[in-house]
């Protein structure tokens, strides 16, 4: 039953959406910029960290202080973040990652996290290992929910991208699956709300993580 499975890692595999509120918060306020109220920046949550402080503050800093944001953020995701990794694991996620490597699945992270972080974070939670691709926003031209991120997953793996399941918690997970030509499934616990994955067409909608590995164990 070999196929891709490609999931998303904020808001799917680690419980961070609040503690990237705050991280934003910070970057923000140490880099004198105009503050964004929390629902602001939970919008901007699965873009890329570029498209995410334009979106916020683009308008309104010098470009200089625009460029500053991304590593300020970061140095304070590493710093606050990052150590709490593994109390950060949505229930069922360490079982599941082992049941579904044990069925003969082949597993990767498709981000909109710069590469690097993503791989700080699952190393820091204990489950790097259970991924044979982490592929980032900065590892392709057009990240999520364009195709490319999930395209390139695929051919790594050899697979033809019909074969290869997405799993997010946001729509540009699902938009991305559906331009790849993937089958999706969406998590209802994580940044978008159930209306929301709802107007993207998801193919399975779950709203736990073991719910989701029973969904592809199941897959035809």
């Amino acid at each position: 039953m070999t196929r891709p499975v490609l999931f998303d890692l904020d808001g799917t595999l680690v419980d961070t959406p609040n503690a990237i509120v705050e991280n934003f918060t910070a970057t923000l306020a140490e880099l004198g910029a105009p503050a964004a109220s929390p629902e602001e920046i939970r919008s901007t949550i699965g873009l890329p960290l570029e498209k995410a402080f334009a979106q916020l503050i683009g308008a309104s800093v010098p470009a200089a202080t625009l460029d500053a944001a991304v590593p300020c953020y970061q140095r304070l995701y590493r710093e606050q973040i990052v150590p709490k990794a593994k109390s950060l694991l949505y229930p069922g996620v360490v079982d599941g990652l082992a049941e579904l490597s044990e069925a003969g699945l082949l597993l990767a992270i498709a981000t909109s996290k710069h590469t690097a972080s993503a791989e700080v974070l699952l190393t820091a939670a204990g489950i790097r290992d259970r991924f044979a691709v982490v592929v980032g926003a900065d590892a392709v031209t057009e990240p999520k929910p364009a195709p490319e991120t999930g395209l390139l997953i695929a051919a790594e793996l050899g697979h033809p991208a019909a074969r290869a399941i997405m799993v997010g918690d946001t729509t540009h997970d699902i938009s991305m699956a559906h331009n790849a030509g993937m089958r999706s499934v969406a998590v209802t616990y994580g940044i978008h709300s159930p209306g929301q994955l709802a107007a993207v067409r998801p193919t399975w909608t779950v709203r736990d993580f073991p719910t989701a590995v029973e969904r592809i164990l199941r897959a035809d």
